[in-house]
C-alpha cells in the first residue's frame, strides 16, 4: 500500500462511479467518509452529477451487448475510451464538490457491464462463470492522479458467488435498523431488491434480481420512436395506455420468475432478443404501442411483488419498501407497484421521501466498497451472491 492507504480512523473524500445497464450516462458522486469503515462509517454526499453519453457513444456501448459484434477489438477501444469518459466525469464531479484531486482518497468504479454470466457452466473440467465490466481503471487512474477500484465482481465469482448483487453490502451498513425489516428495491435497467432484516446481522441480509426494470420499457420505447427517445419519460405513454391482460400473463410465465435464490439477469435474458419477440406480439395482435409500453410497465411492477410474495413475505414481513433507480421517476410504475404492494401492507416510498437520492445512491456505494477495498477489508455479502467466504473486491490501479 502507498501513502493513499485509508487510516483506521480518519475523514477521507472519495469519489464513486456507476454506469448501469439502461446506459444512461455515468453518475459520480463524491461523499465524505467518516469513522473506522470496519465498524461504521458515516456517509455524505457532497456532491452528484450524471454525465450523459453522446449519442456515438450509447450506441457502440448497446452494439456490445450482443455477443455475435462484441469483437476483442471493439471491446478493448472501448475499455480505454470508457476509462477517458470516466476520469472527465470523476475531475467534474470533484471539481463540483469544490475540492482538488489531491483531496480525494480513492475511486470506486463499477464500471460498465457488457456481459453478465452468473450461470455455472462445465469447461475443460473447471466450473466457471463469468461476468465482463469495461471502462479501464488504469486510465481513470491515470488521468485523475487518484488510486482507482474496479471491476469488482470478479473476485467473489472466483470464490462461487454469482458476482450480484454488490450494493447490498453497503446497504446493510447505511440503512438497517433494530425494529424493522426494510425492503430497498432498485429500478434500473433491471430490478433488484435488497432484505434487511429487523436487528439481523451481514450474514441474514438478502438480496437478488427481481426482473426486468426500465430495460424492457426503454428497448421498446427506442424502437418504437426509430430512437428519437430512449425512455418513457414520466410514464407519459404508459399513462396514455391500456395493459393488455393476455400479454401480461404471457409474460409472466417467464421462467427467471420461479428460478430459486440467490439469482441475477441481465441483458443476457431481457435485452435486445426479449424486445423483439414483444415487438412481434404487437405486430401480430395489433397491440397498439401505448398497450405495449402500459404492459411492460405493469410488468416489471407485478415481478417486484411477485418476488416479495414468493420469496420474502412467509420469513421476513415488512411494512416499507424504499425505491430508487430511474424507475422511481416514473410515476405510472410507481403507481403500479404501489397497487402490487398495498394489499401486503407494505408502503412504497422513494428515495427523496426520506431526504436521500435515488439518483446518487448506487454511485455512493461504489465509493464506499471502494473504501474497504484500500482498507484490505472483505466487502461482499456471500448470504446475497452465493459465494463461499467473504473476500476483497476490486482490482487497484495507482
Amino acid at each position: 500500500m502507498t501513502s493513499k492507504c485509508i487510516p483506521v480512523y480518519d475523514r477521507r473524500y472519495v469519489v464513486g462511479l456507476m454506469s448501469g445497464t439502461s446506459v444512461d450516462g455515468i453518475d459520480g458522486a463524491v461523499v465524505e467518509i467518516s469513522g473506522d469503515s470496519g465498524r461504521g462509517s458515516k456517509v455524505k454526499l457532497l456532491a452528484f452529477e450524471n454525465t450523459p453519453y453522446s449519442i456515438e457513444v450509447r450506441e457502440r456501448i448497446f452494439s456490445l451487448f450482443e455477443p455475435e459484434k462484441a469483437t476483442v477489438d471493439k471491446i478493448g477501444s472501448m475499455n480505454m475510451l470508457l476509462g477517458e469518459l470516466f476520469a472527465k466525469a470523476v475531475l467534474s464531479v470533484i471539481a463540483k464538490a469544490k475540492l482538488a484531486p489531491s483531496d480525494i482518497a480513492v475511486i470506486g468504479s463499477h464500471g460498465q457491464t457488457i456481459y453478465h454470466a452468473p450461470e455455472f457452466q462445465q469447461i475443460e473440467g473447471y466450473h466457471l462463470n463469468y461476468t465482463v465490466q469495461i471502462g479501464e481503471g488504469a486510465v481513470i487512474s491515470a488521468r485523475t492522479g487518484i488510486p482507482c477500484v474496479s471491476d469488482f465482481r470478479v473476485a467473489d465469482m472466483a470464490v462461487g458467488g454469482q458476482g450480484a448483487p454488490l450494493v447490498p453490502f453497503t446497504e446493510y451498513l447505511l440503512y438497517r435498523e433494530d425494529k424493522r425489516t426494510l425492503l430497498l428495491q432498485n429500478i434500473g435497467g433491471i430490478g433488484n431488491i435488497t432484505v434487511i432484516p429487523a436487528g439481523c446481522t451481514p450474514e441474514q441480509v438478502f438480496a437478488f434480481d427481481t426482473g426486468p426494470g426500465n430495460m424492457l420499457i426503454d428497448g421498446l420505447v427506442t424502437n418504437l420512436t426509430l430512437g428519437e427517445m430512449t425512455m418513457d419519460v414520466g410514464g407519459a405513454i404508459a399513462q396514455r395506455g391500456r395493459v393488455d391482460t393476455d400479454l401480461l400473463h404471457l409474460l409472466q410465465q417467464e421462467a427467471y420468475y420461479t428460478l430459486p435464490l440467490p439469482k441475477t439477469t441481465g441483458r443476457e435474458r431481457f435485452g435486445s432478443s426479449y424486445v423483439d419477440r414483444l415487438l412481434s406480439y404487437q405486430h401480430e395482435h395489433r397491440l397498439s404501442s401505448d398497450d405495449l409500453i402500459a404492459t411492460v410497465t405493469m410488468l416489471t411492477a407485478w415481478s417486484i411483488g411477485e418476488a416479495y410474495r414468493r420469496f420474502i413475505h412467509l420469513d421476513h414481513p415488512s411494512d416499507r419498501m424504499l425505491v430508487g433507480g430511474g424507475g422511481s421517476y416514473n410515476p405510472v410504475l410507481m403507481r403500479f407497484l404501489q397497487q402490487e404492494m398495498e394489499p401486503m401492507g407494505v408502503q412504497v416510498l422513494t428515495q427523496e421521501d426520506v431526504g436521500l437520492s435515488s439518483d446518487a445512491k448506487e454511485a455512493i456505494a461504489f465509493a464506499l466498497l471502494a473504501d474497504y477495498t484500500l482498507g484490505k477489508l472483505p466487502n461482499n455479502l456471500p448470504s446475497v451472491t452465493g459465494a463461499q467466504r467473504a473476500v476483497i473486491m476490486g482490482k487497484i490501479s495507482y
